[in-house]
């Protein structure tokens, strides 16, 4: 692909942010907050005012990154969604530019996600009333420092070196700030994350979903596993992900310990974050645009015919040729992914033409999807239902969380942290751990796995979650050049392929996994021209 860098001064979320009063993305992250703000010493006055002081930050922020960008990138350019929409489709055929209008919002929203996590963590603790509990203000601290260190993961998996920024209001004076190395990136990730799991509240979640909702230790410390297994570093991979299952803190839904449930449960909006959930988006459609999820819209079916959701689109991302065929048939996965032509969903009403009734799914030739012969089921929940779906807003977005990270994963991490890089392993904790997700899907256990046993299966389980891209970005490039190139990326009707280019450009350092800046960044900010420098913690 193409990977013109470029920067731009990062349009951020205000300092002064509570979820009742709620922040406009409009000031540059170098502008100092104006004092007429919101008054933190007289709002942080009470426990609920700061245990609820980063409710926005599981959503809002969130928004722009989640509404198309991370489908666009991570899920098409992957290989595994399908999309001829001219403004999701660049990574279909690898010709992403800067110019890209989502590739700016992905990127400002992490940005965002960042600058209301320096905000907390710099300037609450001193804001606060004397009747606020010290554990209900780490707790909240320890939120916005795993707020941070994800999305500094998100970044520095999809841009490479990027700058890091602690307190905004450090660079108020000198907006022109040099990118930083991965390897500091990194570091950062992982400080974060262990102060998170520091101040974060220790949970036992349970079947009261609502205080499911927010990160925990047990969050940080999988979120870390995860960061750990990136660099390879096998051994804290798999030693906090055996604490985290030692811990009793997540469940299989439908494995040994939840067998009354199922992966199909998983999507369901009524166990919005269930004890499979380690971190989730939070929607809450509130009347304003941004506050909801609009992927029953985008993955489900629209036509004149048939349509699962209240909006008046739909289908703009759809599954690609190449994944219809990734399920064994006993596979209980692939209908809870992927619907197929005659598929029968009883739990989801959706609108025949003037009628509306039980979802069963049209021809393929009727499904819409950009032509794709088939539609997303993951996150797709149809027409507003009343407790089966919750309520939808005017833009006909939807209250179902986005997972960011389940227990099935942890599992796969664990199972691939004990791998370690090599060809193949009989352990019996890497077989348990990666066991109970094939068995939770209907298939037969195995005695030895390898890793491509845990590539394929990470793939058939966390298919439309945002991970195959990133994966592919971690075994050799090679690999997933000629994986991407065997992909069929066209519709049913044609077939379509394209290789990524082989990453000559000198700024590329032959990676094709790192996205281009946006367009306008590097002129505002001559640094990012020059090669990134350490950071001084």
């Amino acid at each position: 692909m193409k990977t013109k860098k470029t920067f731009k001064k990062v349009s951020l979320f205000l300092i002064a942010l509570t979820l009742i009063v709620p922040i406009s993305c409009t000031k540059e992250f170098t502008d100092r907050p104006s004092e007429d703000q919101v008054s933190l010493d007289a709002y942080y006055s009470s426990n609920n005012q700061v245990a609820t002081a980063t409710n926005a930050m599981y959503n809002r922020t969130w928004f722009q990154f989640n509404n198309k960008f991370f489908y666009a990138i991570a899920e098409v350019g992957s290989g595994n969604m399908y999309t001829n929409s001219s403004d999701v489709n660049a990574m279909r055929n690898f010709s992403l530019l800067g110019s890209d209008p989502e590739l700016f919002n992905g990127w400002t929203s992490l940005w965002a996600n960042i600058a209301q996590a320096n905000a907390i963590i710099n300037f609450l603790p001193g804001r606060v009333g004397p009747a606020v509990d010290s554990n209900v203000l780490n707790n909240t601290v320890g939120e916005a420092y795993f707020m941070r260190a994800t999305a500094y993961f998100y970044l520095v998996r999809l841009w490479g070196a990027v700058p890091i920024i602690e307190n905004n209001l450090d660079f108020a004076e000198s907006p022109i700030i040099p990118k930083n190395r991965v390897q500091d990136i990194y570091e950062l990730i992982k400080r974060d994350y262990i102060k998170a799991s520091e101040l974060l509240y220790e949970k036992n979640r349970g079947t009261n979903y609502a205080n499911n909702a927010h990160v925990s230790k047990g969050s940080a410390k999988a979120m870390l596993a995860k960061v750990y297994l990136y660099l390879e570093d096998y051994s804290n991979a798999k030693l906090l992900a055996e604490e985290v299952i030692n811990s009793g803190e997540f469940k299989l839904f439908g494995g040994t310990s939840l067998p009354s449930n199922s992966f199909a449960d998983l999507f369901k909006y009524e166990y919005n974050n269930n004890q499979e959930s380690i971190f989730a988006l939070q929607w809450k459609t509130d009347g304003n645009y941004g506050s909801g999820n609009n992927c029953n819209t985008q993955f489900g079916i629209s036509t004149s015919n048939v349509s699962t959701s209240n909006a008046t689109y739909g289908g703009v991302f759809a599954p690609s040729q190449d994944i219809l065929n990734l399920y064994e048939t006993n596979d209980l996965r692939r209908k809870e992914t992927i619907m197929l032509p005659g598929d029968v969903y009883p739990n989801i009403l959706a609108k025949f033409g003037s009628n509306f009734g039980q979802l069963v799914v049209p021809p393929a030739n009727e499904i819409g999807g950009q032509g794709a012969g088939a539609a997303i089921k993951k996150y797709c929940i149809g027409i507003v239902n009343g407790n089966t779906t919750g309520p939808a807003d005017t833009w006909a977005m939807m209250n179902n969380s986005t997972y960011i990270m389940r227990y099935a994963e942890l599992l796969l991490i664990h199972a691939e942290a004990i791998l370690a890089g090599g060809s193949s392993t009989s352990d019996v904790n890497a077989l348990t751990s990666f066991n109970a997700v094939r068995e939770r899907a209907g298939l037969t256990p195995l005695t030895t796995i390898t890793f491509d046993d845990i590539f394929t299966e990470r793939r058939k389980e966390l298919a439309f979650e945002g991970d195959y891209w990133f994966d592919l970005g971690r075994i050799p490039r090679a690999n997933a050049i000629a994986i991407m190139a065997a992909q069929n990326r066209g519709n049913m009707d044609f077939a379509e392929y394209f290789t990524p280019t082989t990453g000559n450009s000198p700024d590329n350092n032959g990676n094709d996994f790192l996205l281009p800046y946006p367009d306008n960044d590097v002129a505002k900010n001559p640094k990012l021209n020059e090669e990134p420098v350490p950071y001084q913690f």
